[in-house]
């Protein structure tokens, strides 16, 4: 069962996220701030990272940048789960590592577990 970890400070929009992955047949693991949920990644090692970038603690830009700054964590994807919609946010996070950025009033919850599918399939996970 391919493990999938939140990282999300809202408790409704984790919960939702977590049960629709768990839904489809993935174990979905939650962090509910920015440090938490860097140690869980370094723990867990998952399969795929969802993560916001407005975070207690620590932003997901930086732990973004920090798992790929990891030999043992860089290969993990990481998709970026957020409103901030800005132009130079998406690059920003393109450009540190993130292999897809989702602007969360665009995705329904349905399409963000197809395109978790899809990452986790191109990268053979």
């Amino acid at each position: 069962m391919k493990k999938i970890l939140i990282i999300e400070d809202d408790p409704f929009l984790s919960e939702m996220y977590a049960t629709k992955l768990t839904e489809s047949g993935f174990e979905a693991e939650v962090a509910p701030d920015g440090k938490k949920g860097l140690a869980m990644v370094t723990d867990l090692k998952p399969d795929l990272v969802l993560l916001d970038i407005v975070l207690p603690k620590m932003d997901g830009f930086e732990i973004l940048k920090k798992i790929k700054d990891d030999d043992e964590l860089k290969n993990i994807p990481v998709v970026l789960l957020t409103n901030l919609g800005q132009k130079s946010e998406v690059e920003k996070g393109l450009s540190l590592g993130a292999d897809e950025y989702i602007i969360k009033a665009h995705f329904t919850p349905t399409a963000v577990v197809v395109k978790v599918k899809e990452i986790l399939n191109k990268n053979n996970i």
